[in-house]
């Protein structure tokens, strides 16, 4: 688990841009706990009953930021994510950090004592086009925090594997596919890692992130 600067209140993490539905919430000291549900296309019809029951015992008065999964992802569930997570920071006057999916991937995959390490996240997008990006990930307790080197983007498989051929450092691959509910608790960790910077945005700036058009 990273370790964070103690928080007297609890961030809360929104993750719909997959097929899963994964919620997370911490006060970022020892207190943390991450949940993910199987719902597919069903996202959108129990998203706000598990949030209430998931938040319990703590209420929305123990938030002091919200995160959320802005994509690449499904059309419908970044979206729903998005337009929830803006709702409530909206309601709560609260500030809303949006994560991209894929430097969600990245730092969870990264490990606890990596320092300096670069990881390239490929998911598949629509038309049999990629979404691709390349993260630098740094553990260092002074230095701790990630950097897109390749910002995410959406392309063609052999365009992507080019710009990887072509890398002058050392990187891992890693694929991204179903399951990435899971990545909320590093959805979480990241948007209190801005938190720590003093960053506090604005609910309006949360927008989902699509790569590609959904039709």
């Amino acid at each position: 688990m990273t370790t964070f600067l103690r928080s007297p209140h609890y961030g809360l993490a929104i993750h719909t841009a997959s097929s899963d539905l994964g919620l997370a919430i911490s006060n970022f000291a020892g207190d943390c706990r991450c949940q993910t549900w199987a719902l597919g296309r069903e996202v959108s019809n129990y998203l706000h009953l598990y949030l209430q029951r998931f938040i319990q015992p703590q209420t929305w008065t123990d938030l002091a930021l919200i995160a959320v999964a802005k994509g690449p992802g499904g059309f419908t569930g970044t979206r729903l994510g998005v337009v929830t997570a803006r709702t409530l920071a909206q309601q709560l006057n609260l500030p809303l950090f949006a994560i991209s999916t894929l430097a969600a991937v990245a730092w969870s995959e990264s490990g606890e004592d990596s320092a300096a390490t670069n990881i390239a996240v490929q998911m598949a997008a629509q038309r049999g086009e990629v979404h691709g990006a390349m993260y630098q990930i740094n553990r260092e307790p002074e230095q701790i925090g990630i950097t897109a080197l390749l910002p995410d983007a959406v392309m063609g498989l052999e365009q992507w594997q080019q710009i990887l051929a072509n890398w002058d450092r050392p990187y891992r691959l890693v694929e991204a596919e179903g399951g990435l509910g899971k990545t909320a608790a590093a959805i979480l960790e990241l948007a209190y890692l801005d938190w720590q910077a003093g960053k506090r945005p604005h609910w309006s700036e949360a927008l989902p992130f699509y790569g590609q058009s959904p039709v």
